[in-house]
């Protein structure tokens, strides 16, 4: 520590003069890189910063980027942008961590270059300049590192070649485009800077950046009110997959504990049939390491996700850190758990609420010293479900457990599995949501089950898509849970139900539903979003083919996010003006896969709206006169639009949402 009143030593004029080129604001750069950002394995990652240097002089900058724990990096050089930003991209190939940084430097030969071709136009004597260039060319055969063995001789033949006596034969050698890409490549970079912090990507599988999940409870699969099997999930894998959902998901299939057992409806007094919340997790049978005995064995579970990898699904499983007072760990280790004063254990509250069949385990001791073993023992038991087959995990109440115990758990798994997921169930603040993503989590529980208006809605998406959050945070869209049955879905019938999904499905890379959504389930507690005779609390008998559903919504919105490439990104989200505060106007873009969709999408679930809107030919440099193939994407129909300015009809009854597929002169259709 430094004494008061003393200041720190000046640096010396060297370790100035080192860092003549500037480099700011890089990005993405999370929290002066104490976070990794995320990308996709075999999808481009873009790095942008800021370089500049003083005078006039031209500077250049690079990319440089290697797997975690390797030395040799891969240099990509950067594009100037405008405004002294610059860019480049890199793809990492491997579901793994990268490191990447920036490098700049004033680019001496380019500067020459450049103000002797001006010199010469202006019809001035450059004899000179033409000597100092070819004394940069000596110099750089001369340095030390050489570059590689095939430069080095170029280098060496050209300084010959530029030794002639003659000016203007000598600018001719100089002045050659080929000179100048050889010394781009390999000549001197003058006051080389390395940017201050090398900086983390973790590059996670596709599946963590776009997926659609289906969320069901395993113990409602069976016949009637029959209490179901993992082989009765079995046999509804067919259905789920031809919905088109790639992640089944369950609820906890973990044994429920008896000691006070919740009813029907929440209610404090059970009958001998009522099933538990499966959240009040541990009896005698075991805790979250262990299946629930009526859902069958660990190996009848083994059997259900291999089946559901035939069937293209993969499993997720949801893993609450709760403890019902029946919980083995209770008397194996009692300080694992939070314990009154009088010598009772704690059970679980959300003020008002109260969960009387779950008590609190212990995260940190008194000493304020993490409570290590119990750390480790949850560690190990996401790393039991992953020797299961399960690499994905929805996590709930994230929010209310330590943010480094969950950075502990997500790196640990992940060293060992770097294909896991984590979605983070944390409905919570702003800042809350988004340290947890930055702690590792991959995809987050997200606003837009709240989020109505076209206003909110344009501004939470234009949050989620351009600001920094985009580089860590990838929502989840999840139209309803068995938590939260939204007013919206409770008040607006079929129609709300076609408009949440179209808006889930296509405005973000995951989405998901729970069961029921597809019969536009949606009784509710009075008062409250909550649903009556709620799933989690007892065994439904439903009826996925009753009168009214919206599987063929399901069916054709999964088909069409498989089917363009353009719904693969969630950054590349665009709104336009719809001409109706009714009406929710955006398209999704991927130039380089030729990928173009617009969406229309009704937020009104009661009155339909006439509205106008404008074709984006802009997008494609072309003028508002002209014409644009279009296909429609439900209906498979091909059309042309004629000029920017168009007229469009929505009605909830029959058309909530409109899907358009733009082919643009020198596209392909397909």
């Amino acid at each position: 520590m430094r004494r008061p009143g003393r200041q720190a030593a000046a640096p010396s004029i060297a370790a100035l003069a080192a860092h003549r080129v500037a480099i700011e604001a890089v990005e993405p750069e999370i929290d002066a890189g104490r976070f990794p950002a995320k990308g996709v394995a075999g999808q481009p990652v873009t790095v942008t910063a800021d370089a500049f240097t003083d005078g006039h002089e031209l500077m250049r900058a690079s990319l440089l980027w290697w797997p975690l724990g390797e030395k040799e990096a891969t240099e990509v050089e950067m594009t100037h942008v405008v405004n002294d930003r610059w860019q480049a991209r890199f793809t990492p190939p491997e579901n793994r961590m990268y490191v990447y940084t920036v490098l700049a430097w004033r680019d001496d030969f380019g500067t020459w270059h450049k103000d002797t071709q001006k010199k010469i136009a202006a019809g001035q004597d450059v004899a000179i300049e033409a000597e100092e260039g070819r004394r940069q060319i000596a110099a750089a055969a001369a340095a030390r590192p050489a570059p590689s063995r095939e430069d080095k001789a170029a280098l060496k033949a050209l300084a010959d070649a530029a030794g002639v006596e003659d000016t203007q034969a000598r600018l001719d050698v100089l002045l050659a485009p080929e000179t100048l890409a050889l010394m781009n490549r390999a000549g001197p970079r003058t006051n080389l800077t390395r940017y201050a912090r090398d900086l983390q990507l973790w590059a996670d599988r596709e599946a963590a950046a776009f997926s659609a999940w289906y969320e069901m409870f395993p113990r409602s699969q069976g016949q009637g009110l029959e209490h179901g099997t993992f082989r009765d999930v079995i046999g509804k894998l067919p259905y789920v997959r031809d919905l088109g959902f790639d992640v089944l998901y369950f609820t906890p299939i973990h044994p429920i504990g008896s000691t006070n057992r919740k009813g029907k409806n929440n209610t404090l007094t059970p009958g001998p049939d009522d099933v538990g919340s499966p959240y009040a997790i541990g009896s005698a049978e075991g805790g979250q390491s262990a299946v629930h005995p009526q859902l069958g064995t660990i190996e009848g579970f083994d059997a259900l996700v291999g089946a559901a990898d035939e069937h293209g699904l993969e499993i997720a499983l949801d893993i609450a850190l709760n403890a019902s007072p029946d919980h083995p760990w209770i008397k194996q280790h009692p300080d694992w758990f939070e314990w009154r004063p009088d010598g009772s254990i704690k059970y679980a509250e959300n003020p008002p609420k109260k969960y009387e069949d779950i008590v609190n385990y212990r995260y940190y001791l008194d000493d304020g010293s993490a409570n290590a073993p119990f750390w480790e023992a949850i560690r190990d038991m996401f790393l039991f479900w992953a020797g299961h087959g399960v690499l994905t995990f929805r996590v709930d109440n994230p929010h209310t457990k330590p943010y480094p115990f969950w950075e502990f758990i997500i790196s640990e798994v992940q060293a060992r599995h770097p294909g896991a997921i984590f979605l983070s169930e944390a409905f919570t603040r702003p800042k809350v949501m988004k340290r947890l993503a930055k702690l590792g989590f991959n995809q987050s529980y997200s606003y837009f089950t709240w989020r109505n208006e076209k206003w909110e809605l344009e501004e939470y998406l234009t949050e989620l898509t351009t600001e920094e959050c985009r580089h860590y945070m990838r929502p989840n869209f999840f139209t309803s849970t068995p938590d939260i049955n939204p007013v919206f879905l409770q008040t607006s019938g079929r129609p709300g139900f076609r408009i949440r999904a179209a808006l889930a499905a296509t405005l973000s890379g995951n989405w998901g539903v729970y069961n029921g959504f597809e019969i536009c389930d949606a009784a509710p507690l009075p008062g409250k979003e909550e649903f009556l005779d709620s799933e989690k609390y007892e065994i439904k008998d439903w009826d996925f083919d009753a009168p009214g559903h919206v599987k063929d919504d399901l069916r054709l919105l999964n088909a069409l996010r498989r089917e363009n490439p353009c719904m693969r990104d969630f950054t590349n989200l665009k709104f336009f003006d719809a001409g109706s505060e009714q009406v929710l106007y955006y398209g999704r873009f991927d130039p380089e896969s030729d990928s173009y969709l617009l969406f229309h999408v009704l937020l009104d679930p009661h009155n339909p709206a006439e509205f106008g809107f404008e074709v984006p030919l802009w997008e494609f440099g072309l003028p508002d006169e002209a014409s644009i193939e279009v296909q429609d994407a439900i209906q498979g129909n091909y059309f042309t639009w004629h000029g920017k300015e168009h007229r469009l009809t929505l009605d909830p009854e029959t058309r909530p949402y409109a899907i358009w597929r733009l082919l643009p002169p020198g596209g392909a259709r397909g």
